[in-house]
């Protein structure tokens, strides 16, 4: 399986016959790699409604028929739009063609807004745990930093987890190495940073505060084969 970071939140996870995008924030996102008219993915995974998440899915769904899969009340919106989803919510798993997607809890807000439709309320926001090909990928989304990551860690064996470390909007690189030594994966990378000044940040900091995982600081495109 190739993991893919594409600065943000953006994940890109290629599997044997499937792409899968999560939070495909391109459009407005001055660190990507990704073009709209390039991306051609299989399913796209959303962990909550803000608009640096949602980003492109509309089109990008549009243009390829992509399945998008989110919590329950931005799924029913954007099926509102014509796109074919699934609305899913906390601790809630489905098996899908394309691997097993399971929502955790995150703390954070959610809300998508729009020109046409004003602010529409997205329902909780949520962290995800992906699985195929026999590995385990957690995105935590936007979130603090939780007690129940322990709980996550030890019910799961994460091979690869995506944590912001950004502050402001979500836990910083203090609270995301405490998150790491929770979730106890065997590779960990730093995301939501950088993009805007508010979310300005080191990830080398974050790698020297992290005590037992590996740490990797991938730039837009950088892959790690799992």
């Amino acid at each position: 399986m190739q993991v893919s970071y594409h600065a943000h939140s953006i994940v890109k996870i290629k599997t044997g016959n499937h792409t899968i995008l999560i939070d495909p924030f391109i459009t407005g996102n001055g660190l990507t790699d990704l073009q709209v008219a390039n991306e051609k993915p299989d399913a796209i995974l959303l962990t909550h409604a803000h608009n640096d998440h949602v980003g492109d899915t509309i089109e990008l769904a549009s243009n390829s028929g992509a399945i998008v899969v989110a919590p329950v009340e931005l799924a029913s919106y954007l099926g509102s739009k014509g796109l074919n989803t699934v609305g899913m919510n906390l601790g809630g798993a489905k098996e899908f063609e394309f691997g097993t997607v399971k929502f955790t809890k995150a703390f954070h807000s959610s809300s998508y807004t729009s020109e046409e439709d004003g602010v529409i309320y997205g329902g909780m926001p949520a962290g995800i745990l992906f699985k195929a090909e026999g590995k385990t990928i957690y995105h935590a989304g936007d979130t603090e930093v939780f007690g129940d990551m322990e709980i996550i860690g030890k019910m799961n064996d994460i091979d690869l987890a995506f944590v912001p470390i950004g502050d402001f909007f979500t836990m910083g690189p203090e609270d995301a190495a405490y998150a790491v030594g929770l979730l106890n994966p065997k590779t960990v990378v730093p995301i939501h940073y950088n993009t805007f000044p508010p979310i300005k940040q080191d990830p080398e900091h974050f790698k020297k505060l992290v005590e037992k995982a590996e740490v990797n600081v991938l730039q837009a495109g950088g892959v790690i084969d799992i």
